[in-house]
């Protein structure tokens, strides 16, 4: 792949996926106005000035930055069983809700993530199945409405299901009081329809509102799963205080859908199975090299085809084959480097 080529597939998928960027919203006076990553402008002096960044001052930077950090690392000495690092592997179950969020209700784009609940998850569990190794599903309110006995499946074999939000709707379109009330209706649909406690979160896309990880320990869950600041576990700090949160970190790297995605709009597969599995590997091998977390995050609808499931299994069994591996949900890795991370780690 020529490198004209590489840079046109990475601007269609971030085009597609809603890769942070910057780009122009409406105002209330019906003008538009800059809007950087997700984010609608802030109020106050800053939202008239977003467009020049170089006025920002350091009291304005100061409270952005500070409004959720990374504290500090919980990378344990040692893994459950004196293992030497950590596997944890997730799923967002996004099926038909990713199409009924963004407002296209045609029956094609239904029916493509339909298939990962007919195709997708099925598969994943036979594998899961075989191995022996748990995972952590991150289910919507909504698909779990739609088909509740997926949901009891998947807490049947022994997996843990997350909150996903309520239909995949971006959290930062939100206030504070409608993304509460999204996050408690989309617990007590999952807690109800698996018949267990929801104590992980990942937010739809990434996106996350300044409110999220406030409302998340608030609502007293034990980890978030949504943000990149580190490789490893980290404590989350809202406003320069400890949340009681533990983040176990995603990465766009370590996400299926950003390299084999289809969309209408431009978004590509750009890469190959054989060449996703060895980003996967390599960022395994580092991990394991460092006695840490692998974390990695697919979808379905995407990992779900017959040419692309062998990857999970091969990655399963690259893992086990590497000696000293942990496999363990992301609630049990949370829990796991909250009771046993050192103090100066």
């Amino acid at each position: 792949m020529s490198r004209r080529e590489f840079l046109r597939n990475m601007g269609a998928t971030a085009v597609a996926g809603g890769l942070l960027g910057a780009s122009q919203v409406p105002r209330a006076d019906g003008a538009s106005g800059p809007k950087i990553g997700y984010f609608d402008p802030p109020g106050g002096p800053l939202a008239d000035r977003l467009d020049r960044p170089w006025e920002m001052t350091e009291e304005e930077w100061t409270e952005i930055i500070g409004r959720v950090q990374p504290g500090r690392s919980l990378k344990p000495p040692h893994w459950p069983q004196r293992s030497r690092f950590a596997v944890a592997l997730s799923f967002d179950c996004d099926h038909e809700v990713g199409s009924l969020a963004g407002g296209n209700f045609a029956p094609g784009p239904l029916a493509w993530g339909e298939r990962g609940r007919r195709v997708g998850v099925p598969r994943i569990l036979d594998v899961l199945r075989r191995h022996e190794v748990p995972a952590t599903f991150y289910v919507p309110a909504v698909a779990s409405l739609i088909d509740p006995e997926e949901t009891r499946r998947i807490v049947g074999d022994g997996h843990e299901v997350g909150l996903h939000g309520w239909i995949h709707a971006n959290n930062s379109q939100m206030d504070r009081i409608t993304e509460r009330e999204i996050m408690l209706r989309a617990r007590d649909i999952l807690e109800k329809t698996s018949g267990t406690d929801v104590v992980g979160h990942r937010s739809p896309s990434f996106d996350l509102s300044p409110n999220t990880i406030e409302l998340v320990a608030e609502l007293g869950l034990e980890y978030d799963s949504s943000m990149m600041a580190d490789d490893s576990c980290y404590e989350l700090l809202v406003n320069g205080k400890q949340s009681g949160l533990v983040e176990v970190p995603v990465e766009w790297v370590r996400d299926d859908a950003v390299y084999l995605s289809f969309s209408r709009s431009g978004a590509r597969p750009w890469l190959s199975p054989n060449d996703v599995f060895g980003i996967f590997k390599a960022e395994l091998d580092a991990a394991a090299a460092e006695r840490d977390l692998f974390q990695l995050l697919m979808h379905p609808h995407v990992i779900g085809h017959r040419s692309r499931i062998w990857i999970i299994e091969r990655i399963i069994e690259h893992a086990k084959s590497l000696g000293g591996a942990w496999f363990g949900t992301h609630a049990q890795v949370a829990r796991w480097v909250r009771e046993n991370a050192t103090v100066d780690s």
